[in-house]
């Protein structure tokens, strides 16, 4: 079956525009899951309406929980919750979403009977075993290590040793529902660099604003007592990471694009794009209501390691095959295992137009050159079809496949790029 090719917008002009981004995918879903087993009724207020986040609402309502949405816009979901006890003989489709596929089976271990897993074909590749192989460790029946895979309880808690540099999710989603475990939990971490540490920050943030006590004072050591999660009333920020792609055009045409809302304070990775923007050329400023980034006619070529913001990388590379000097983008050997091998996708889809990239043990090496239109794959990757329309802007002829796949963290990816063109009012 042949897959849809969208013809990326190309731009003579500046970009300006002003771009309000629906709520982050990585807040959306910790809380979700998180008044899913609170001790009362709760609110999760502008949640993020997308693939991801409709994949874990419909894994909690599997496993009991009662959520009503009001406020319904084409972006965002008003959710109350009403926490019930946790059911099992149910089935839950993780979609391509590392989220549930990783934060819901502790929670899975603690519910009345077995739940199973399964996700998309790409989805089997994911590693799962640090995480499966803890919570047999905690006492539950789990596995095999990839999906499909079934979870059973019961689980009581404990101490656990893991090898997390594959995913940061491995140590979130143990630290999420390790309140409910008897004995709480200890997670060790043995092994490389964990990546992506900003989100393990959020993960203990969003803990210790409900109640539960978290000592993650050691390095490479988290600590969660047992105890209630506290209901709360949680407004959701609007996703960083995903502003990568705006911000980027507004760097490769010389334009202007504000990003409203920007939290003075985050523990959001997408945070970094503040600093990495700079450093590739972009003036970049908090601006009332806001964070501003405008393109100065020069993108520098980046050496940079991206371990707690590998999220970034695909926009990243864009930007770096469109730049002045070569680029060399570090600490991201681990998103090989992501929603597809970005590394060697990335090069593969830089080098079919023209391009020179290659791949090296922990990263990307990016030459530019003069690029040329075709077809970039998407890999079912929406970071990659987001890359894909980065380049489109200034290259001609680029067709970006299935576009649709943005519906996993941007569920109107289309609309509004082409709202920021200025071709939708």
């Amino acid at each position: 079956m042949s897959v849809p090719l969208w013809p990326a917008p190309t731009v003579a002009d500046p970009v300006t525009a002003t771009v309000r981004l629906p709520g982050s995918k990585s807040v959306t879903n910790r809380a979700l899951l998180l008044a899913a087993l609170a001790d009362g009724p709760g609110w999760v207020r502008l949640a993020l309406r997308s693939r991801d986040s409709d994949l874990m609402t419909a894994a909690l309502t599997t496993l009991g929980a009662r959520m009503t949405a009001s406020n319904e816009t084409a972006a965002s979901f008003d959710w109350a919750f009403t926490p019930g006890p946790i059911t099992g003989g149910g089935h839950i489709e993780v979609g391509l979403a590392g989220t549930v596929m990783r934060f819901v089976p502790p929670m899975a271990a603690l519910a009345d009977g077995e739940v199973s897993f399964d996700g998309d074909p790409p989805a089997r590749k994911r590693p799962m075993g640090a995480i499966l192989s803890a919570l047999r460790t905690l006492g539950a029946q789990a596995g095999p290590d990839t999906l499909p895979f079934t979870v059973r309880g019961p689980l009581t808690g404990g101490e656990v040793v893991l090898d997390a540099s594959g995913s940061s999710q491995f140590v979130s989603g143990l630290l999420l529902t390790a309140a409910r475990f008897e004995k709480g939990i200890t997670v060790r971490h043995v092994g490389p660099p964990v990546p992506s540490m900003p989100h393990i920050a959020m993960t203990v943030q969003m803990l210790r604003a409900r109640g539960v006590e978290v000592d993650d004072s050691e390095p490479d050591l988290w600590r969660v007592a047992p105890g209630p999660i506290a209901a709360t009333d949680f407004t959701v920020e609007p996703d960083l990471s995903n502003a990568a792609p705006f911000f980027a055009a507004a760097m490769v045409t010389g334009g202007a694009v504000t990003v409203p809302d920007w939290p003075a304070e985050t523990t959001q990775p997408g945070d970094h794009l503040r600093r990495l923007l700079a450093e590739m050329g972009a003036q970049v400023n908090l601006v009332p209501g806001g964070l501003e980034v405008r393109g100065t006619g020069t993108i520098t070529g980046l050496d940079a390691d991206l371990r707690a913001a590998s999220e970034l990388a695909p926009t990243l590379a864009a930007l770096a095959a469109l730049a002045d000097s070569p680029s060399r983008l570090r600490g991201i050997g681990h998103i090989r295992g992501h929603e597809t091998d970005r590394l060697a996708a990335l090069v593969a889809e830089i080098n079919r137009l023209g391009g020179d990239a290659n791949e090296t043990e922990d990263g990307l090496e990016i030459r530019p050159r003069p690029l040329t239109g075709g077809v970039f794959h998407s890999y079912e990757d929406h970071r990659m079809a987001t890359a894909g329309a980065v380049l489109g802007l200034v290259v001609p002829g680029v067709e970006v496949e299935d576009i649709a796949t943005t519906r996993k963290t941007l569920p109107e990816f289309p609309r509004m790029w082409a709202r920021m063109l200025g071709d939708l009012s």
